[in-house]
């Protein structure tokens, strides 16, 4: 590409942007293609950051880090499962006690499926993100595994 093309094509992005990565972003575009698609993306792209530029946190964050792999669905779905069916259960002893019941109510239903359906979305979540970041990923299966064993708790000791 020609150097003033890639200048031109770098300067739209903003100021912030231009001065972390200006340079190097210049120097990609005068050795790559110089044609249509790449200086149209790019300003689709620099349009994209003026709209909504990336702030310099998000830009330092490795993609693997624990926070970024803590927000994916796959890993924060199974502790609210976990959490939603603690907070059933503790509902149900606040409002009714600890009380045995001859059939399984509403509540013990709800339990059991929340308990359940986090496994499938568990067993994705650690196929998919266990050999990208293992060391990252086992510390969000110990956090799914305390919050499930915390839903597990009062039904195990107060015999529900």
């Amino acid at each position: 590409m020609n150097p003033a093309l890639a200048r031109l094509l770098t300067r739209l992005y903003p100021r912030a942007w231009r001065e972390r990565y200006g340079a190097e972003f210049e120097a990609l575009l005068q050795t790559g293609r110089g044609d249509l698609r790449t200086s149209a993306n790019v300003v689709w792209w620099a349009l994209g950051e003026r709209i909504s530029p990336t702030r310099r946190r998000k830009m330092d964050q490795p993609a693997h880090s624990f926070g970024a792999i803590m927000k994916r669905p796959s890993a924060f779905l199974p502790m609210a499962m976990s959490l939603t069916a603690l907070a059933m259960v503790l509902g149900y002893v606040a409002i009714y006690g600890v009380v045995r019941q001859a059939d399984e109510g509403s509540v013990a239903h709800l339990w059991q499926l929340l308990m359940a359906g986090q496994m499938p979305v568990l067993a994705f979540f650690a196929i998919k993100w266990l050999p990208r970041a293992p060391r990252q990923t086992l510390c969000v299966l110990a956090l799914q595994a305390g919050a499930a064993l915390a839903a597990i708790a009062p039904v195990f000791f107060l015999h529900l």
